[in-house]
Protein backbone atom coordinates (compact mmCIF):
# COMPACT_ATOMS: atom_id res chain seq x y z
CA UNK A 1 0.00 0.00 0.00
CA UNK A 2 3.38 2.62 0.82
CA UNK A 3 3.92 2.63 -2.96
CA UNK A 4 0.43 3.02 -4.04
CA UNK A 5 -0.04 6.27 -1.51
CA UNK A 6 2.92 7.75 -2.36
CA UNK A 7 2.10 7.88 -6.04
CA UNK A 8 -1.29 9.39 -4.93
CA UNK A 9 0.05 11.50 -2.74
CA UNK A 10 2.63 12.97 -5.95
CA UNK A 11 -0.34 12.84 -7.71
CA UNK A 12 -2.27 14.69 -5.91
CA UNK A 13 0.58 17.52 -5.44
CA UNK A 14 1.14 17.55 -8.82
CA UNK A 15 -2.70 18.69 -9.35
CA UNK A 16 -2.22 21.57 -6.54
CA UNK A 17 0.37 23.19 -8.11
CA UNK A 18 -1.08 23.27 -11.68
CA UNK A 19 -4.56 24.53 -9.68
CA UNK A 20 -1.88 27.06 -7.75
CA UNK A 21 -0.69 27.81 -11.54
CA UNK A 22 -3.81 28.36 -12.91
CA UNK A 23 -5.04 30.59 -10.54
CA UNK A 24 -2.02 32.90 -10.49
CA UNK A 25 -2.75 33.41 -14.08
CA UNK A 26 -5.92 33.86 -13.83
CA UNK A 27 -5.20 36.71 -10.92
CA UNK A 28 -2.64 38.06 -13.17
CA UNK A 29 -4.91 38.12 -15.96
CA UNK A 30 -7.82 39.93 -13.78
CA UNK A 31 -5.14 42.48 -12.37
CA UNK A 32 -4.52 43.16 -16.52
CA UNK A 33 -7.95 43.62 -17.51
CA UNK A 34 -8.77 46.07 -14.18
CA UNK A 35 -5.82 48.58 -15.52
CA UNK A 36 -7.16 48.10 -18.94
CA UNK A 37 -10.34 49.10 -17.89
CA UNK A 38 -9.18 52.39 -15.39
CA UNK A 39 -6.98 53.11 -18.61
CA UNK A 40 -10.49 53.35 -20.72
CA UNK A 41 -12.09 54.95 -18.24
CA UNK A 42 -9.72 58.15 -17.84
CA UNK A 43 -9.36 58.31 -21.38
CA UNK A 44 -13.59 58.60 -21.40
CA UNK A 45 -13.58 60.99 -18.97
CA UNK A 46 -11.25 63.03 -20.96
CA UNK A 47 -12.92 62.81 -23.72
CA UNK A 48 -15.79 63.99 -22.29
CA UNK A 49 -13.90 67.51 -21.16
CA UNK A 50 -13.83 67.96 -24.64
CA UNK A 51 -15.57 69.76 -27.10
CA UNK A 52 -18.22 67.82 -29.82
CA UNK A 53 -15.66 68.77 -32.40
CA UNK A 54 -12.84 66.95 -30.96
CA UNK A 55 -14.82 63.89 -29.63
CA UNK A 56 -15.66 62.84 -32.99
CA UNK A 57 -12.82 63.35 -34.11
CA UNK A 58 -10.92 61.58 -30.91
CA UNK A 59 -13.54 58.95 -31.69
CA UNK A 60 -12.71 58.46 -35.63
CA UNK A 61 -8.66 58.20 -34.28
CA UNK A 62 -10.24 55.34 -32.03
CA UNK A 63 -12.19 53.00 -34.53
CA UNK A 64 -9.60 53.61 -37.09
CA UNK A 65 -7.19 51.99 -34.71
CA UNK A 66 -9.78 49.14 -33.81
CA UNK A 67 -10.65 48.20 -37.36
CA UNK A 68 -6.42 48.59 -38.10
CA UNK A 69 -5.91 45.96 -35.20
CA UNK A 70 -8.24 43.83 -36.42
CA UNK A 71 -7.19 43.72 -40.65
CA UNK A 72 -3.63 43.13 -38.64
CA UNK A 73 -5.17 40.47 -37.05
CA UNK A 74 -7.25 39.18 -39.92
CA UNK A 75 -4.22 38.88 -42.12
CA UNK A 76 -2.03 36.96 -39.71
CA UNK A 77 -5.11 34.59 -39.62
CA UNK A 78 -5.25 34.63 -43.53
CA UNK A 79 -1.78 33.75 -43.77
CA UNK A 80 -1.49 30.62 -40.99
CA UNK A 81 -4.32 29.27 -42.86
CA UNK A 82 -2.77 29.47 -46.25
CA UNK A 83 0.27 28.01 -44.86
CA UNK A 84 -2.19 25.23 -43.36
CA UNK A 85 -3.96 24.96 -46.72
CA UNK A 86 -0.14 24.61 -48.75
CA UNK A 87 0.67 21.99 -45.78
CA UNK A 88 -2.45 20.12 -46.60
CA UNK A 89 -1.88 20.09 -49.90
CA UNK A 90 1.59 18.41 -49.70
CA UNK A 91 0.05 16.21 -47.56
CA UNK A 92 -2.85 15.57 -50.46
CA UNK A 93 0.05 15.10 -52.91
CA UNK A 94 1.49 12.17 -51.11
CA UNK A 95 -1.58 10.58 -49.88
CA UNK A 96 -2.52 10.35 -53.72
CA UNK A 97 0.76 8.94 -54.57
CA UNK A 98 0.62 6.68 -52.10
CA UNK A 99 -3.14 5.31 -52.93
CA UNK A 100 -1.40 5.26 -56.62
CA UNK A 101 1.31 3.22 -56.04
CA UNK A 102 -0.93 0.94 -53.48
CA UNK A 103 -3.81 0.68 -56.52
CA UNK A 104 -1.21 0.05 -59.17
CA UNK A 105 0.47 -2.97 -56.87
CA UNK A 106 -3.09 -4.23 -56.32
CA UNK A 107 -3.94 -4.26 -59.70
CA UNK A 108 -0.80 -6.45 -60.26
CA UNK A 109 -1.21 -8.40 -57.54
CA UNK A 110 -4.90 -8.95 -59.20
CA UNK A 111 -3.64 -9.57 -62.64
CA UNK A 112 -1.78 -12.09 -61.61
CA UNK A 113 -4.29 -13.96 -59.38
CA UNK A 114 -6.98 -13.58 -61.90
CA UNK A 115 -5.14 -15.07 -64.60
CA UNK A 116 -4.55 -18.12 -62.26
CA UNK A 117 -8.41 -18.45 -61.35
CA UNK A 118 -8.81 -18.07 -65.03
CA UNK A 119 -7.40 -20.92 -65.45
CA UNK A 120 -8.75 -22.74 -62.86
CA UNK A 121 -12.81 -21.27 -63.29
CA UNK A 122 -14.55 -18.89 -65.48
CA UNK A 123 -15.67 -16.32 -63.36
CA UNK A 124 -18.77 -14.18 -64.95
CA UNK A 125 -19.02 -10.62 -64.13
CA UNK A 126 -20.63 -7.58 -65.38
CA UNK A 127 -18.89 -4.83 -67.09
CA UNK A 128 -19.51 -1.35 -66.19
CA UNK A 129 -18.24 2.10 -68.14
CA UNK A 130 -15.66 3.76 -65.75
CA UNK A 131 -14.91 7.11 -65.88
CA UNK A 132 -12.50 8.52 -63.63
CA UNK A 133 -12.71 7.46 -59.75
CA UNK A 134 -16.45 8.36 -59.13
CA UNK A 135 -19.23 6.13 -59.63
CA UNK A 136 -22.71 7.60 -60.38
CA UNK A 137 -25.32 6.94 -62.49
CA UNK A 138 -25.64 8.53 -66.01
CA UNK A 139 -28.96 10.61 -64.86
CA UNK A 140 -27.03 11.78 -61.87
CA UNK A 141 -24.53 13.89 -63.87
CA UNK A 142 -25.98 17.06 -64.48
CA UNK A 143 -26.20 16.96 -60.39
CA UNK A 144 -23.11 16.36 -59.89
CA UNK A 145 -22.02 18.87 -62.18
CA UNK A 146 -23.87 21.27 -60.85
CA UNK A 147 -22.69 20.60 -57.26
CA UNK A 148 -18.96 20.18 -58.48
CA UNK A 149 -19.04 23.84 -59.64
CA UNK A 150 -21.19 25.25 -56.65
Amino acid sequence: YLPLLRLLEAQLQDQRREYEEEVEALKNQVDAMQEELEKQQQAFLQTMQLSPEVQVEFGIQQEITRLTNENLDLKELLEKLEKNERKLKRQLKIYMKAQDMAASQATAVMGRSQRESNMQVAVQRKEKDFQGMLEYYKEDEPLLIQNLII
